[in-house]
């Protein structure tokens, strides 16, 4: 039996090399499986996959009365810039007036992140590949190209990265402020490094209130939690019309459209 314990021994090396293959495995699997963004759907899915969870299944039911449908986002640490940015610029196809509004903001955030202490040639394909989408918006293209440009995997993290870089820009902008909200010591700049700009790092409050701020884009949030029977929205800022809405279940964020 002492045999037997010793061919079994604990190794933490193969072990964390078998986490990491499955954890690859799986990752794998998502990509594979998940576009980056779906097309609309109904809120069956969301229904099955919380199939036994009875406090779910009331929010759900809360969520089918307020909204018509919803796009789901591939969950890989980037789903909230990926949704709003595609939620928005779907907007943007109908409404000109906004468009105009955003296409000089786009257009100006790069020179305001170089006066920021941003290095020119370090954002300037990603500001590049963000005005080159701006540009497809103003030319009319269809809603069905707009998704194809959002699920080609190079395009989508380009965007995704300038979106980082906005909320990097505009943490450490209004420093001052934000710095209130730092844990561990840290400053805004190093979190800025450390959660913000790296890809896969998720988002929380501080991400979507610099973001909608940088840009002036009002975002409003349903948040399915365990608290009550229905959703709770929190807009941002808080009082707005938003001109987004998205919903945020237990680390993923989605888009939500109204009735």
């Amino acid at each position: 039996m002492a045999e037997e314990k010793e061919n079994f021994a604990y190794d933490p090396v193969n072990y964390d090399e078998a986490t990491l293959a499955q954890q690859k495995k799986i990752e794998q699997q998502i990509v594979t499986e998940q576009s980056l963004i779906s097309e609309r759907v109904d809120f069956s899915e969301l229904e099955d996959e919380y199939a036994k969870d009875e406090v779910f299944q009331l929010k759900i039911k809360d969520l089918k009365s307020k909204y018509a449908c919803m796009r789901k986002i591939r969950g890989d640490g980037n789903c909230f810039y990926r949704a709003f940015g595609f939620a928005y610029m779907e907007k943007l196809l109908s409404d000109p007036t906004e468009f105009k509004r955003f296409q000089a903001v786009a257009r100006q955030s790069k020179d305001d992140l170089v006066a920021l202490g941003f290095q020119q040639f370090t954002i300037e394909d990603f500001h590049d590949t963000f005005m080159e989408v701006i540009d497809k918006v103003e030319q009319n293209c269809s809603l069905e190209d707009l998704l194809q440009v959002f699920n080609d995997q190079v395009y989508s993290d380009y965007l995704v990265v300038y979106l980082r870089l906005l909320v990097s820009g505009y943490l450490q902008k209004e420093k001052d402020f934000f710095i209130n909200f730092m844990e561990g010591g840290q400053s805004v700049k190093e979190f800025c490094n450390h959660e913000v700009e790296p890809m896969s790092k998720e988002s929380d409050h501080i991400h979507i209130i610099a973001l909608t701020s940088a840009i002036d884009v009002p975002v409003r949030i349903e948040y399915m939690d365990r608290g009550g029977d229905n959703v709770n929205a929190h807009d941002f800022p808080e009082g707005s019309s938003p001109k987004v809405t998205l919903i945020y279940r237990p680390g993923h964020y989605d888009i939500l459209y109204t009735l």
